[in-house]
C-alpha cells in the first residue's frame, strides 16, 4: 500500500535518538532522518511543548488543510499564529545539524539533552525531561488509549 510514494511502515519516520543541543542552538539530526526530510524542511511549534519538523511536501499538505479552515473562527486564527507564524524554513549544515531559533528553543525548553523521534510523517524534538514525563504520564493509559483508537485485534494483525 502506498501513500505519497511511500510504503506504510517502511519509509515512514520512526525511531528515537538522543543528542545534545549546543550553545549556538544547533542540534544533530540522525542521517536516517535527514534523507527523509530532504535538503530544506520546516521546523515549527508542535503540541505538548515539543517541536515538529516536516519535509516541504508534508508541510504543504498541512498548510493546504489549514487554509481550508474558516479564518473567521478565533481558534483557527490562534492555531495559525502559533503553528504557521512560528515556522522556520531550515536546512542542514555540513555536520548534519539544524539551527533552531531562540523562540523555538524557548517554546520547547531545549536546554541540553534532546530526544528526536520519528512519528510517521514528522519528527518531534523534545526536551528529554519533558519527554520522559510525557511517557510516564501516559504509560498507564496506553492500553486504554489503544483500545479507544483501534478495534480489538487491529494491533495484532
Amino acid at each position: 500500500m502506498s501513500h505519497s510514494g511511500r510504503k506504510w511502515g517502511i519509509d515512514m519516520l520512526m525511531g528515537e535518538y538522543h543528542h545534545n543541543i549546543d550553545d549556538k542552538n544547533r542540534l544533530i539530526i540522525p542521517a536516517k532522518f535527514r534523507g527523509e526530510l530532504g535538503d530544506k524542511f520546516i521546523i515549527t511549534r508542535g503540541l505538548e511543548k515539543c517541536l515538529f519538523v516536516y519535509s516541504l511536501d508534508e508541510w504543504n499538505k498541512i498548510v493546504g488543510k489549514i487554509n481550508a479552515l474558516p479564518f473567521t473562527k478565533k481558534n483557527v486564527r490562534a492555531f495559525e499564529r502559533s503553528f504557521i507564524g512560528g515556522a522556520l524554513l531550515s536546512e542542514f549544515d555540513k555536520q548534519g545539524r539544524i539551527s533552531i531559533t531562540s523562540p523555538l528553543v524557548h517554546y520547547a525548553n531545549l536546554n541540553h539533552e534532546c530526544v528526536i523521534i520519528g512519528v510517521n510523517e514528522r519528527l518531534e524534538i523534545w526536551n528529554k525531561e519533558d519527554f520522559d514525563k510525557f511517557l510516564k504520564e501516559n504509560e498507564e493509559n496506553m492500553d486504554e488509549i489503544a483500545e479507544n483508537l483501534f478495534e480489538i485485534g487491529d494491533l495484532n494483525a
